[in-house]
């Protein structure tokens, strides 16, 4: 019981408010054989000291401590983050905030989300951002099915070049509902194949992702162009929304509606989580958006306040005419997207982002000098696909034992790609830990 705080009083004091004898009376709704018999086995309790140096040596096993040069990216990136960003975002008045169900009480939480949808719909050049989504995947869902109902077609073109993990997330959407979802393919060029779009009628939406999964920047007026002609709205995603400090916006370039992952702006990889959807759209669609929309308004006394203006997911309170139920409000990555977004301001994120393509560019054209084949010939940002000597697997292993974590493998995802990995810089790589991966990778 070491490190449970709750004692044998304390839970049958909880057990007998709750009217139960025993802890397992707790989950009698489960059938008995899915539930586990006997005792855990588990080692004994260790010190504070005994437990810290277990867990230091279990994370010196895993190839993501500083020791390790790791260029991986693939829809997760590797950022500086401004230490105000986790300084500001650590107080209780932040950290400690919910929901805003009774938002004439909480001016303070929905000022943060104003101002993060100010800024949202500035970076993505959009009239309308919502106060965040659970993450990028199903931010692409969400306006795939907005699409489905402002248009009433039922069919969405997906490019096959949108991250696969997003795609998988939008055909579980998608699976019951009916809509069709077709695939555009990929060009020799790694962008989307946009003449195929003419091929099918009465498409709800066109989706394209700019920088798509292999890092080459699409060409986005002419998907809307193509997406218009036909009546459908295009949908412009994304995986690294520090691109657009050096790309221009998907709304300056026709997009209908913006969906993608925030996780670039200030908010750390822990493994995978958390990560923050950032969805944006026309004013004249902002009835279809789900999720929430903060306003500023003043009061009688003619004081600024900021109100919840629309809260079209709440099933509480819309029910079945409900937009969705599983766009998490994720208020705090918000505030930390917000923070990180004003901290380094619109010249700083220009700077970012060019020190971004710079760096990739450098490993880039090192890599094609030293003889490996770069597959897309197209501008890229932060990511591009490459082909190693004596076959991608092969290399990566050999990488990894020189504590070089060299990208993604895309044989798993992209049959044709077998040989293939990949490779992402951020400005945390160095340049002397791009020159050893060159150096490693052709010895």
């Amino acid at each position: 019981m070491r490190y449970l705080p709750h004692t044998d009083g304390d839970i049958a004091a909880m057990l007998g408010t709750v009217g139960l004898k025993e802890l397992d009376d707790l989950f009698a709704a489960v059938p008995g054989d899915c539930r586990f018999k006997g005792a855990l086995q588990l080692p004994e309790a260790m010190s504070e000291w005994a437990l810290e140096e277990l867990v230091g040596r279990l994370a010196g096993r895993m190839a993501v401590s500083p020791e390790y040069s790791v260029f991986l990216g693939a829809g997760s990136y590797d950022h500086y983050i401004p230490a105000t960003v986790s300084s500001l975002l650590g107080r209780s008045e932040f950290v400690t905030s919910y929901t805003p169900y009774q938002p004439e009480m909480l001016q303070g939480t929905l000022q943060g989300i104003y101002e993060y949808q100010t800024l949202a719909a500035r970076l993505m050049g959009m009239e309308v951002a919502t106060a965040s989504h659970y993450d990028g995947a199903t931010a692409l869902a969400e306006a795939l099915l907005m699409a489905v109902r402002i248009t009433g077609r039922k069919k969405v073109a997906l490019s096959r070049a949108i991250h696969p993990h997003y795609r998988q997330v939008v055909r579980t959407y998608f699976a019951p509902t009916g809509y069709e979802l077709l695939e555009l393919p990929y060009l020799e060029t790694g962008l989307t194949d946009l003449d195929r779009i003419r091929e099918i009628q009465d498409l709800a939406a066109v989706a394209v992702q700019s920088p798509n999964f292999f890092g080459c920047i699409e060409n986005l007026p002419a998907a809307a162009q193509r997406a218009h002609s036909g009546g459908a709205l295009l949908v412009s995603g994304f995986t690294e929304a520090l691109a657009f400090g050096l790309l221009k916006s998907p709304g300056s370039q026709g997009a209908d509606i913006v969906a993608g992952e925030g996780q670039s702006l200030g908010i750390p990889r822990s493994f995978g989580g958390p990560a923050l959807g950032m969805l944006a759209s026309r004013k004249r669609h902002m009835r279809s958006l789900p999720g929430r929309l903060v306003g500023k308004t003043k009061d009688r006394d003619g004081k600024r306040g900021f109100v919840l203006t629309l809260a079209t997911r709440e099933q509480h309170i819309r029910r079945e005419k409900a937009t969705s139920n599983i766009c998490s409000n994720n208020s705090l990555c918000a505030l930390a997207a917000a923070m990180y977004m004003a901290s380094i301001g619109g010249t700083g994120i220009r700077e970012l982002a060019s020190l971004n393509h710079d760096k990739a560019e450098y490993l880039k054209n090192a890599l094609r000098d030293a003889g490996c084949p770069i597959r897309f010939s197209g501008p890229t940002f932060n990511e591009f696909v490459v082909r190693f000597p004596g076959g991608f697997d092969a290399a990566y292993r050999h990488l990894l034992e020189k504590r070089i974590v060299a990208g993604l493998s895309l044989g798993g995802y992209y049959p044709e790609l077998a040989d293939h990995g990949l490779l992402c810089v951020t400005e945390t790589c160095s340049r002397e830990a791009m020159d050893r991966l060159v150096e490693e990778v052709t010895a």
